[in-house]
């Protein structure tokens, strides 16, 4: 059993692997409630690998090796079965690497649009050469939300809830609703449409916590993986066993 560990913004995720048959996964748990799983694991993995984007992913690595599980900490050095055709990949994130080695694993030879629909969205190409081509980082749909009430003096905070309302809001609240909501389905549709233009024979993989509120909305042919980043990390320990 390989054990994956990834960090986000916001929440960590647990999964665990039979070879490349996913098994069992825990979404949202809260860095408190990670530490205390990992100290009383239900399976003995094999080997292990912690990936993270904020949290102390070192941490993490130390409370497994103490229990004698091999682990992969992945940063910039950790070798993956793509190249990277980017400027600062000290700098590259680790969730948007292993999104796009998770699409070379389930789409190989293909052009891949990776979508990632989480605290911010990412929007990453992996050539049919499995070169990672780069991309766009924008804000997320809370984010966005946050964004209304932090830079105002009167707007609320308005909790998402995952509904694309009506374009014409009544209301103060469904004006906001609206604009996040319907401008982030614009968004979306006029990135992949660019993208299209420019890459012949895309594939569009989309991925992240809210990429369910999206899905039906977009106009184009798309591949919902909703553990995209796992399989990508599953795949990149198995390369790194050796």
């Amino acid at each position: 059993m390989h054990l994956v560990v990834d960090l986000g913004n916001t929440f960590s995720k647990i999964a665990w692997f039979d070879e490349n048959t996913l098994v069992e996964t825990q979404n949202k748990v809260p860095y408190e409630v990670l530490l205390e799983k990992l100290q009383q694991l239900e399976h003995v993995p094999q080997r292990a690998i912690v990936s993270s984007t904020s949290g102390p992913a070192s941490e993490i690595a130390q409370v497994l090796t103490r229990q004698n599980y091999p682990v992969v900490l992945l940063d910039a050095q950790t070798a993956v079965p793509i190249r990277k055709n980017y400027e600062t990949p000290q700098t590259l994130g680790t969730d948007r690497v292993a999104a796009a080695v998770g699409a070379r694993f389930l789409y190989p030879n293909r052009n891949c649009l990776i979508i990632d629909l989480g605290t911010c969205i990412t929007y990453d190409l992996l050539d049919a050469d499995g070169v990672f081509q780069g991309g766009v980082i924008s804000p997320g749909l809370r984010m966005r939300f946050e964004a209304l009430k932090t830079f105002t003096k009167r707007l609320p905070f308005i909790e998402p809830d995952g509904i694309v309302p009506p374009l014409i809001g009544k209301n103060t609240t469904s004006a906001m609703q609206s604009g996040v909501m319907n401008g982030l389905v614009a968004e979306l549709n006029g990135m992949v449409a660019q993208y299209e233009q420019q890459i012949p024979h895309l594939t569009v993989l989309v991925c992240g916590g809210d990429a369910p509120f999206f899905e039906s909305s977009l106009k184009h042919s798309i591949f919902a993986v909703p553990n995209l980043v796992l399989i990508g990390l599953n795949r990149i320990l198995q390369y790194n066993n050796h």
